[in-house]
């Protein structure tokens, strides 16, 4: 808090830490007496527990299942290795702070691994980064792959919103590319009709920041949403519940409209997937830069952009189609060769 961070990550440390002293709890050890034996039992615990917020409802994929129509694996039954990961830190950083003013173990807890911080004390962008070991019981944390939205699933998952709200943030989201927070935020002078840009929140640095919208997005969804509900109140988000009192929608509120309509046709689409697809069809069109893609999605490393560039097999099924149906085109030489010279080299079957 003392760090002008974002009150979202005091809260997610926050509990962090309270898993780590309902482990003490349970093992009757003082916050002032751990030691690496107790950060052990916190790791094999989050690797063996189920994670209550992955309860599924009846009739869905199976957990850490493929979905065989989006290809998306489903989330697992227990705590992703990010999540442990993240729990490490935090109290690692917990401990770390103590032993500044000379409280708690002498010896933090959570095993420090001295080769990574070598490695990225003085690291210059233009250096390769060096390669180095993970610290003990830290998880290995694969590397998350944007997954876009093909063209005729969009369609298919937006024919799910039966009203104009739902359809209005939907095509916003996915042509700003905004984060599912961002978005939620925006109110009725964040909107810039002229220019067609909507005015954030940006999740990073809480600086108000533009985001470009298309004019399908403002003019066919947003206006028809607004005439059909009505212009928010002074300091109300766009966005208001259409059941009981009028209030801003949350984000669980929000993503649950994506989930109504994953259960009708059978897709595992998230709400951070809008922004994955928005990405992914901007930084494919050749009219746009890189660097430019990078300015609306206000990403602070080009490195981030850049992922959305890898090209999957789901985007090559028409051209893989042409190619198998080609016929095998016979190898060919130079009329300068002999044949007898190309028969020595290649074999008598060339």
């Amino acid at each position: 808090m003392l760090g002008d961070v974002s009150p979202l990550t005091c809260r997610s440390y926050g509990f962090d830490l309270l898993r780590w002293y309902r482990v003490l709890w349970a093992l009757d050890v003082g916050w002032e007496q751990a030691t690496e034996a107790e950060t052990a039992a916190l790791v094999g615990w989050l690797r063996s527990a189920r994670n209550p917020q992955r309860q599924r409802r009846a009739g869905g994929h199976r957990a850490g299942t493929v979905n065989p129509k989006t290809g998306k694996p489903t989330l697992r039954a227990g705590y992703a290795p990010a999540t442990i990961a993240h729990n490490l830190s935090a109290v690692h950083g917990f401990y770390a702070f103590h032993l500044h003013f000379g409280r708690g173990p002498v010896v933090n807890p959570v095993p420090e691994n001295r080769a990574r911080r070598a490695a990225l004390a003085h690291l210059s962008p233009i250096e390769a980064r060096a390669a180095y070991r993970r610290g003990r019981l830290r998880p290995k944390v694969p590397a998350r792959q944007p997954r876009a939205l093909p063209d005729h699933q969009w369609d298919e998952l937006f024919t799910q919103m039966k009203c104009a709200r739902d359809r209005a943030l939907l095509s916003c989201y996915v042509s700003s590319g905004a984060r599912a927070s961002e978005l939620l935020g925006v109110e009725l002078g964040d909107v810039d009709w002229t220019k067609g840009q909507l005015w954030v929140i940006s999740k990073g640095s809480r600086a108000r920041q533009p985001v470009p919208v298309s004019p399908e997005a403002l003019a066919a969804h947003l206006a028809a949403y607004l005439e059909e509900a009505g212009l928010p109140p002074d300091g109300m988000p766009l966005w208001r519940t259409r059941r009981g009192q009028p209030r801003p929608p949350t984000y669980w509120a929000a993503r649950r409209i994506i989930q109504r309509a994953d259960e009708a046709i059978g897709a595992n689409w998230t709400l951070h997937d809008l922004r994955h697809t928005a990405a992914t069809r901007l930084a494919r069109d050749p009219e746009l830069t890189l660097v430019e893609v990078q300015t609306i999605l206000r990403h602070a490393h080009i490195s981030t952009t850049a992922l959305y560039t890898v090209v999957g097999l789901d985007d090559l099924v028409d051209k893989l189609a042409e190619h198998y149906a080609r016929p095998v085109q016979p190898t060919t030489w130079p009329q300068r060769y002999e044949a007898s010279d190309i028969e020595a080299v290649f074999g008598a079957g060339r």
